[in-house]
């Protein structure tokens, strides 16, 4: 009975994050769709700015990625005033770390596109882009610990509802902005900028005002005096594994989009395209992980290791069977729909070859969200960290490289690398999950 009723719960937690997953996904494609009516070179340098802002935004998960599983662990111990302690250290955190981001990308916008090797004549849209997403990008830090904070309370269905109307804010937003419609001026890449920055303010208030009324109402100030340095301490220990092994990963795809660039125009634009298809693959893997990991983080605070263990393998195997089986799906289908994106042929042909490749490449990605995630929400963090940082760059870039540049087989043969990299680390991760080496990691003792 116990073992129906927690699969009862993954089903109730993971509908409402697929779709919020799903909106926050379609959130960020939103922009390259539209603006692939402007044209292919927007999209080039916005796919560009992008892979920065997703740097700055594993950034600011560095504490909500903490808070979040210390407090389903918290949850899962009856321990309330902890809980509150750790929320209000990392909204405190995410605040400043924020705000200083958002300066540095405002004003070393040029500085940072010159770095990655933006090609002169994208300079232009990518300099817009990139200064207006991220002066206000310190809206997402704290949107971020708010959401993290409400669904380890197995309150999932908020962030849900905030990012469908945020959604409709940014669609609308585009359409007005971009094209000149409804007595707007036409204002292209700037347009884009302007409604997808607007979205995430309009997300962080809305998911502010819920956190207050239905989790935490108030934070007293004799919880945090003295400062609770334990909780600081354990997000710390968190975060600081979690933060680099995402941020390793994410400036190994910068330099990998700097080799891109090198390749050509059409090579950039075909990554971006691929790249936002493939994020609808990953959706339900993600989003049961998450659904998942509360669980787990709940079950471990109750020290009931064996029903973790049950759990995440029920998880992991439907996200294989469902992302392989979409993965697959999306090649078959993928000239049609690169075709509805754009007219060039060379970014169409060079696409589908990257799909099919993506099929082998799912498989490792697969495992490796649901590895590193689960073992994270264990309390097991560093073995991923240095699984992570040693293979992205030997593989994902190093190999990636000799391939696809020396070698002279371009976006298609870089994939082949990031396949070879993804599925080496998923292998040596689910044997860590399996090892059971994560069980006396916990942060309830």
């Amino acid at each position: 009975m116990a073992e129906q009723s927690l699969k009862k719960q993954l089903k109730v937690l993971t509908i409402p994050v697929f779709i919020e997953m799903a909106l926050v996904m379609l959130l960020g494609a939103v922009d390259t769709v539209m603006l692939s009516r402007y044209s292919d070179d927007s999209v080039a340098a916005v796919g560009l700015d992008n892979q920065l802002i997703s740097l700055v935004f594993l950034v600011y998960q560095f504490f909500s990625m903490g808070a979040a599983i210390l407090c389903a662990q918290y949850i899962g111990a009856g321990l309330r005033k902890q809980l509150v302690q750790v929320v209000g250290m990392a909204l405190v955190v995410n605040l400043l770390l924020g705000l200083t981001v958002s300066a540095l990308l405002f004003f070393f916008a040029e500085q940072l596109l010159h770095l990655m090797g933006l090609r002169p004549e994208l300079m232009g849209d990518g300099l817009v882009y990139l200064r207006l997403t991220g002066a206000l990008s310190f809206f997402q830090a704290l949107s971020l610990t708010f959401s993290a904070s409400l669904r380890s309370a197995d309150k999932v269905i908020w962030p849900m509802t905030v990012t469908g109307i945020v959604n409709v804010i940014n669609i609308f937003g585009n359409y007005a902005l971009i094209f000149g419609h409804w007595g707007c001026p036409q204002l292209g890449v700037e347009g884009a900028a302007i409604a997808t920055a607007t979205s995430r303010a309009v997300a962080m208030i809305l998911l502010a005002i819920i956190h207050f009324r239905v989790h935490i109402p108030k934070f007293p100030l004799h919880y945090f005096r003295p400062i609770p340095w334990q909780e600081l301490g354990k997000l710390l220990k968190i975060g600081v594994p979690a933060m680099s092994e995402n941020i390793s990963y994410c400036l190994s795809q910068v330099v990998i989009t700097y080799f891109i660039n090198q390749i050509s125009n059409e090579a950039l634009a075909a990554r971006t395209y691929c790249a936002n298809l493939i994020t609808f693959v990953n959706l339900f893997c993600i989003s049961i992980t998450q659904g998942g990991d509360i669980l787990v983080g709940h079950l471990v605070g109750q020290k009931r290791h064996q029903a973790a263990y049950v759990m995440g393998n029920y998880f992991f195997r439907w996200s294989l069977i469902i992302t392989l089986t979409g993965s697959v799906l999306l090649a078959l289908t993928g000239h049609s729909i690169l075709s509805a994106f754009t007219d060039n042929v060379e970014i169409v042909t060079m696409g589908v070859w990257v799909l099919v490749v993506d099929c082998f490449l799912e498989l490792g990605r697969t495992s490796n969200i649901f590895a590193t995630s689960t073992l994270r929400a264990t309390g097991d963090t560093v073995y991923p960290l240095v699984v992570g940082v040693v293979f992205q760059w030997s593989i994902a870039v190093g190999l990636a490289y000799v391939i696809g540049i020396p070698l002279g087989y371009g976006l298609v043969g870089m994939w082949i690398g990031f396949a070879l990299d993804e599925n080496i680390r998923g292998i040596i991760l689910v044997r860590r999950w399996r090892s059971g080496k994560w069980r006396n990691k916990g942060f309830v003792k």
